[in-house]
């Protein structure tokens, strides 16, 4: 059984993602296998900035090749358009107690519902599908959805004073239902998916296994329970997706899968000497084993916040630091890099550059870096 360590596994995942920045074309890129997260300001965008070669410009989302959605946990996800049929038969749960986790339920909810969780997801999706039949927001749609569906799958909100659908099950519904996100639209705003077809309950065991795989292969080595919190579903639940085609290996000591395919890179994997500044939510910081990305628990709490994640330095095969960036006006970009520890020179001039790549991406003129 081949035994290696985090340094190993972390060059391994740092070319998996594509971080050597090798591709051209966005479509290329590996993550769109898994689906780009993009959740907060320009987080998408930024993270294809560290991965593609090129210029990089928010008209890129325009590129009818993707499309935004409610996907993996109810977060939205970028997924190539051909794809995402395949991604929404992987996320019909496949017994209840998956849907339980994925809609965030316990057995109280079930019991207030008056219905099965699997029920309850699908009662939704057929609601959302006909409320939403043209671009509407989500707080337009939700007030139509919640008319139409029983009184156990909504409640009362305190902030607003309004009934609502609970959030969790309206967004993981709303990808069954034929629903998308516009990109960039401000608030959160719905549209039907073109040629839609009928909501579709049945369970696709084969789609569901090619999301774990999808994990393993950018976020591999990497344990069972891992892949069921990136999911979103329980531990026994993952069990029943579970690829045939993995090696188990070792990862200082502890038991860990990955793709038959992807051995050869895990054990020969490039010199992991790449600069990037990845956003909050990137793909390669949503690996759910923080504790091989950052063994030190004081460090973790810098890069992984309850609330305003945020971005990481990624340097020498490691995560070396956080930064964020403020908007000063409307033409400069003012950088703070965080480093864990004292950076070398050459480090410290390449994540300048990278600080001028996330600028331009994000369409500012000037920037400005500052050093903590």
């Amino acid at each position: 059984m081949l035994e290696v360590d985090r340094e190993q596994v972390l060059a391994y995942r740092i070319a998996a993602h594509g971080l050597h920045r090798e591709e051209t074309d966005a479509t290329a890129a590996a993550v769109f296998d898994l689906g780009l997260q993009d959740s907060v300001r320009d987080t998408a965008l930024l993270g294809l900035a560290a991965r593609v070669d090129g210029e990089i410009r928010p008209a890129v989302w325009d590129d009818p090749r993707f499309v935004l959605a409610w996907t993996h946990r109810g977060a939205p996800h970028f997924h190539r358009r051909v794809e995402l049929d395949a991604i929404r038969a992987a996320l019909v749960p496949l017994d209840e107690k998956d849907a339980m986790a994925r809609i965030l339920w316990q057995r109280k909810q079930v019991e207030d519902a008056g219905m099965s969780a699997m029920d309850a997801l699908f009662t939704a999706a057929n609601a959302i599908r006909k409320v939403v039949t043209g671009v509407q927001t989500k707080g337009t749609a939700s007030g139509a959805v919640t008319k139409l569906i029983p009184d156990g799958l909504s409640y009362a909100c305190r902030g607003c004073g309004v009934v609502h659908i609970y959030e969790q099950l309206m967004r993981v519904a709303s990808i069954h239902a034929g629903v998308r996100l516009e990109p960039g639209a401000k608030p959160a705003t719905l549209a039907p998916l073109e040629k839609r077809g009928a909501v579709k309950s049945s369970p696709d065991v084969k789609a569901a296994t090619r999301v774990i795989e999808g994990y393993l292969r950018i976020n591999g080595p990497a344990a069972p329970g891992d892949a069921a919190t990136y999911v979103g579903t329980t531990r026994t639940g993952v069990d029943a997706m579970w690829p045939g085609n993995l090696v188990e290996v070792r990862v200082d000591g502890k038991k860990a899968f990955l793709p038959e395919d992807r051995m050869s890179l895990l054990e020969n994997p490039p010199e992991p000497d790449v600069v990037r500044l990845l956003p909050p939510l990137d793909p390669f910081v949503q690996a759910r084993d923080r504790s091989v990305l950052v063994p030190d628990k004081a460090r973790q709490k810098e890069v992984w916040k309850i609330l305003g994640n945020p971005g990481v330095l990624l340097a020498d095969g490691e995560i070396a630091g956080v930064w964020r960036a403020k908007a000063s006006g409307k033409k400069r970009l003012d950088f703070t890099v965080a480093s864990f520890d004292a950076v070398r020179p050459a480090v410290r001039k390449a994540a300048e550059e990278e600080s001028a790549r996330v600028a331009a991406a994000r369409e500012f003129p000037d920037h400005r870096v500052s050093w903590n």
